[in-house]
């Protein structure tokens, strides 16, 4: 089984590359349920630069935020009450009423679904600047980790 996923992992890395990463993150910040962990650990692990993965996994996420903070703040709470459970929406506006932009930060090195906060951040109307900074603050050191793990594996 470790054989077939070492396989389709440097298939995903061999036919898309950077391009594949920056594609994951993007979208998993919106919308879309996986996580971008796993192709950058294997795209380093297959080869590709730690820290140029970590770079474009972290552009492709903050973006992907933004439009998602975008979405937030034009679309709502109806919206995001369809797409998301009621208690992130609960949790969330406790979390940026008390925490404002360490909500960003903690939810883009935890496994708090980031895509939600981007939503809430929107509509709660936090400061587009801070949520940007949050966002690079949270999501960079997470990816570096994710990505220099794939590069220690690949010496195993």
């Amino acid at each position: 089984m470790f054989e077939g996923l070492k396989q389709w992992a440097e298939e995903i890395v061999a036919d898309y590359g950077y391009i594949g990463i920056f594609i994951v993150s993007f979208t998993e910040a919106i919308i879309q349920p996986v996580p971008p962990d796993p192709f950058i650990t294997g795209g380093t692990a297959f080869g590709l630069v730690p820290v140029k993965s970590a770079l474009v996994a972290t552009a492709g996420s903050v973006s992907g935020g933004v439009v998602a903070y975008i979405l937030g703040k034009f679309l709502g709470e109806p919206i995001f009450l369809k797409l998301f459970k009621k208690k992130w929406y609960e949790k969330g506006e406790i979390l940026f009423r008390k925490y404002g932009i360490w909500a960003v930060i903690i939810a883009g090195i935890t496994p708090i679904p980031f895509k939600a906060i981007c939503w809430l951040a929107g509509i709660f109307e936090m400061p587009i600047l801070g949520f940007i900074l949050g966002a690079i603050l949270g999501r960079l050191p997470r990816f570096l980790i994710m990505a220099y793990f794939g590069k220690f594996l690949s010496g195993l």
